[in-house]
């Protein structure tokens, strides 16, 4: 018996036809209209198949999908897409990147390995600057604020004596206006270690989604305008964050932080205070790993074609992470990420189950890379077909359908040809057009996304095929600020509901439809159902014991 070899299960003998995996990415389960809360995309859009389903699909449950069930520091913590498809693959939960940094700063060891040292090293003896780059904001998806200000403080302590910020703007995974707030804090901090005589100050900003933070090479646009902001200082320039961001607010009213155009820092004769020049440091202190590749790459890969960077600085890089394993990207970091090994793909493999995985680009590492643990190779290149829709670079709330309809086809035709045993797909509609903070069009993202899951559905059913239906996270079904306090939504100054653009706390559906599940149950052993049971689920599905060490099964029984 090999290491990845699975046991039939002795009570079940498994579905006879394809198992289909549909991933509904941002699709939570809030309150909505019947409990006072209008702010639900989910509730307010015509959702035939999904309502239908949550009425009478055979087996309906809810599923914890952040906080502690996904590996993150606490059940305050939203969950994500990153996490969400790891756990979803791996079968059980890994402590992730924010609870890992938190670890390796508490312990010391952040500090005590040889990069960091290192990148100390470098700007002591060459007089240099050392530069922090990322997202400044206490969202914990990316990043966290309060990382950067222990950066700083270390960095004081270690007798650095210049120190540039590079801090981009969030409005995603926090109120979609904040920025100010979080430069405020950094500013304060900033100001602690001028008055210990170092050089510390903001060189660079900018929205998340307007320079640096692109992923899945869906625009390398975006990137190449932060590599121009942060190391050619090639933008606008003020002579304070606070003030690019009054001017830059007023002058486009309404624009939410993730939209904020790049912007330098320069002194009173007009210099840009922080380009990045050799000889330099440079941390990009993001953990998460889709939105830091690029960047990563642009700053590290000699053989880099993807667009012309111009100067390029001879600088030390590090990432707060490694944020690609199998490509080595970048090839230095500060925090081991989390090893995630004997995935449910891996033993899908090893027991001769074949598996098509299928998404858009957007999405289309979670269902590859991250559910395999992050590993961006497959297991089998024979058993295993990976199929990507390319994404529009159309703005999402603009094109709320996105490509949900092309994804949607390769499922359909898979399972018109009776194809792979296991498909796995992933809409993306929910969570990148939540994140857009449009109401109108986050409501046309989920009926689109329930006109495909009905299309799939009426195509299992005609290949004697079995659907679960779930979600990585919620999004759309938040798309109103509430008052932790009073329940009630948030209200500016003329009464408009205050926009909210980040994940959510909600539960996730799981609905099991389809042939070959008479007689299955709920699995009464499992007292708080979350992701991470998925795998098991899968497994026992398809006729197998699951591995011990797996979270069980959410359904038990059969004929």
């Amino acid at each position: 018996m090999g290491e990845f070899t699975l046991d039939r299960n002795p009570s079940f003998p498994g579905i006879e036809g394809q198992l289909v995996l549909l991933i509904l990415d941002g699709v939570g389960l809030y309150k909505g209209r019947t409990e006072g809360y209008e702010g639900n995309a989910v509730d307010l859009a015509s959702t035939p198949t999904l309502d239908r389903l949550l009425a009478e699909a055979p087996i309906v449950m809810r599923l914890k999908a952040h906080g502690t069930a996904v590996g993150l520091p606490s059940d305050d913590d939203m969950g994500n897409s990153e996490v969400g498809h790891n756990a979803m693959g791996a079968g059980r939960v890994f402590v992730q990147g924010a609870q890992l940094v938190n670890r390796a700063i508490a312990d010391g060891t952040m500090f005590s390995g040889p990069v960091w040292k290192g990148l100390v090293a470098r700007v002591i003896q060459r007089d240099s600057t050392f530069h922090l780059i990322g997202l400044l904001s206490d969202g914990y998806v990316h990043s966290h604020i309060d990382h950067v200000v222990t950066m700083i403080r270390r960095l004081v302590e270690e007798g650095v004596k210049r120190i540039r910020i590079h801090a981009l703007a969030d409005g995603r995974d926090v109120d979609p206006v904040s920025y100010h707030v979080y430069i405020d804090r950094l500013e304060t901090v900033l100001a602690e270690a001028k008055g210990a005589g170092v050089d510390a100050a903001v060189a660079s900003g900018g929205g998340r989604m307007q320079i640096t933070m692109d992923r899945y090479e869906a625009d390398w646009e975006m990137v190449r305008r932060g590599l121009m902001t942060h190391v050619a200082a090639d933008a606008r320039a003020f002579s304070t964050a606070a003030e690019a961001l009054r001017t830059l607010r007023a002058e486009k009213p309404g624009i939410v932080d993730q939209d904020l155009p790049p912007f330098v820092i320069a002194d009173a004769e007009g210099a840009p205070i922080g380009p990045i020049e050799d000889g330099d440091s440079v941390v990009f202190f993001n953990y998460r790993g889709d939105r830091a590749i690029e960047i990563s790459r642009a700053f590290t890969d000699p053989d880099f074609s993807f667009f012309d960077r111009g100067r390029v600085p001879d600088v030390m890089y590090a990432g707060m992470m490694e944020y690609d394993g199998d490509l080595k990207i970048p090839p230095l970091y500060l925090v081991t990420p989390p090893a995630i090994s004997h995935t449910v793909s891996e033993y899908m493999v090893h027991n001769g189950v074949s598996q098509l995985a299928t998404a858009e680009t957007q999405k289309f590492g979670h269902v590859t890379y991250f559910w395999n643990g992050n590993n961006s190779e497959k297991f089998d290149a024979v058993l295993e077909d990976w199929v990507e829709v390319p994404s529009s670079n159309q703005p999402f709330e603009q094109q709320p359908q996105m490509k949900a309809r092309e994804v949607c086809e390769v499922v359909v035709r898979d399972l018109e040809k009776r194809g792979h045993r296991f498909i796995r797909a992933n809409f993306a509609n929910g969570d990148m057009v939540g994140h857009t903070g449009s109401l109108a069009s986050a409501v046309a993202a989920v009926e689109v996304v329930d006109e495909c899951v009905g299309r799939i559905e009426r195509a299992v059913g005609e290949a004697g095929a079995t659907l679960i239906v779930t979600a990585d996270h919620g999004n759309s079904d938040m798309m109103w600020e509430v008052d932790k306090q009073t329940g009630k939504v948030k209200r500016d100054a003329e009464g408009r509901p205050m926009i909210k653009t980040s994940h959510t706390l909600s539960p996730v559906p799981l609905c099991v439809i389809g042939a070959g599940i008479d007689g299955l149950i709920t699995n009464p052993a499992v007292a708080q159902p979350g992701l991470g049971n998925i795998a098991a689920t899968l497994l026992f599905l398809l006729g197998f014991d699951p591995p011990p060490d797996y979270l069980p099964a959410l359904v038990v029984g059969g004929k």
